[in-house]
């Protein structure tokens, strides 16, 4: 039988006579729970957030995008299109134009990006379920859709007949300027309807049919700002990339969702690190009151350790019988504490006991990742907390 653990054992869950010890141990160990269930809680919550935000890029954002390396267009043949459609995993892909274009209503001007769409953009994204006044594109047509930052700025609603909207986009072309009417490319659009996704986007970013950039930014039929694309769930990510890769060669760059969100991503995964070494900071001045609790503990023992010393038990077993102590205690509370955490989290998700707005419930994730970092950092600082006390144990202090 291990002596060093049942003596361990016996130490942690047996009253000591002195209450002031009992007093510093249920603090050491009541702030391991805390500081365990408040970890969890708090990457529960930064992971639902995440989910929560990185959620609105996937109404416009495709799985993989294509698009020049150089310049802001390139050319897709037929044969190119022929190819596509035999690369097992692709389940359809959009062609788009997207260009900065002037916006007008009303004598009112705003500086946009418009996005020309074809009719399968649909099939890449789900844009049409963010449209929360009018209605999608129509194709072949001068239609647009707004974001409803946009709309509000410049004055205007949903098809309304009487009065359009103008887009403008200066002319390629080389000499001076004669007129501004003929420095123009202009189409008169009409606004069916207005999408709320997130304030960048809403202030952003206007949708037009492919035909109308077309016109706009003399592109020939084959010319295009970028292929977007809608995999199956089973598909190889990287093999279609390669896939691509051998379609297009060098005139092209391939980035997948993260990528191209990549500032939000670094943004919501910086602050994940940020908030989990605060409160590992919180967990490591918890852990002093082990330390402490600890420390007592071997002055308080000190009759006892030199009998176990005098029937021939060594300093370095003396030793582990208290860093087993602390350990155990450490572990107990961290899962304690983690289970704790966990029953939080579970009915804020299942009864959403917390509200961010009325109808909004505050976000929160259960991941498998979250219990591993929790267990991970209460073991190994309550390990350390465990050794640094038990090494105050010396040979004098047993025999004294």
């Amino acid at each position: 039988m291990n002596v060093a653990l049942y003596i361990a054992k016996r130490y942690l869950f047996s009253k000591s006579s002195n209450n002031s010890i009992n007093i510093m141990t249920i603090i050491a160990a009541s702030g391991t729970v805390i500081a365990a269930a408040a970890l969890f809680i708090v990457l529960s919550g930064f992971a639902g957030l995440k989910t929560f935000s990185l959620e609105f890029s996937s109404f416009v954002d495709p799985d993989l995008k294509v698009f020049p390396a150089e310049g802001k267009s390139f050319k897709i043949t037929s044969e190119d299109s022929l190819k596509l459609i035999k690369i097992n995993g692709i389940k359809s892909y959009s062609k788009t134009i997207e260009e900065r274009v002037i916006l007008e209503f009303d004598n009112k001007r705003q500086i946009v990006t418009m996005k020309g769409v074809d009719e399968n953009f649909l099939k890449v994204t789900s844009i049409d379920t963010m449209i929360y006044y009018g209605n999608w594109l129509e194709n072949n047509t001068n239609q647009i859709v707004s974001g409803g930052g946009i709309s509000n700025k410049l004055s205007y609603g949903v098809l309304d007949l009487t009065r359009n909207q103008k887009i403008y986009v200066p002319k390629p072309g080389k000499g001076q300027i004669t007129s501004v009417k003929g420095a123009f490319n202009s189409v008169k659009a009409y606004n069916v309807g207005v999408f709320d996704i997130n304030q960048e986007l809403n202030n952003e970013y206007i949708f037009a049919t492919i035909q109308t950039a077309r016109y706009l930014l003399n592109y020939n039929d084959n010319q295009i700002s970028s292929v977007e694309f809608k995999l199956d769930d089973s598909a190889n990510e990287v093999e279609i990339s390669e896939a691509l890769k051998s379609i297009f060669g060098k005139r092209v760059e391939i980035k997948n969702r993260s990528q191209l969100n990549d500032a939000l991503y670094k943004m919501l995964n910086t602050e994940n690190v940020a908030v989990y070494l605060i409160f590992t900071l919180v967990i490591i001045i918890a852990l002093f009151n082990v330390i402490g609790a600890l420390i007592m503990m071997i002055l308080d023992k000190k009759a006892s350790l030199n009998t176990l010393f005098n029937l021939g038990t060594t300093t370095k077993t003396i030793r582990r019988i208290f860093f087993l102590q602390g350990s155990l205690m450490t572990i107990l509370s961290g899962g304690i504490g983690l289970f704790l955490g966990f029953v939080i989290v579970f009915l804020q998700k299942q009864f959403e006991l917390i509200m961010l707005t009325p109808s909004l419930p505050y976000p929160v994730e259960i991941k498998a990742i979250n219990f591993l970092l929790v267990i991970i950092t209460i073991f190994v600082l309550g390990i350390l907390a465990s050794k640094l006390a038990s090494q105050r144990i010396t040979r004098d202090l047993v025999k004294g």
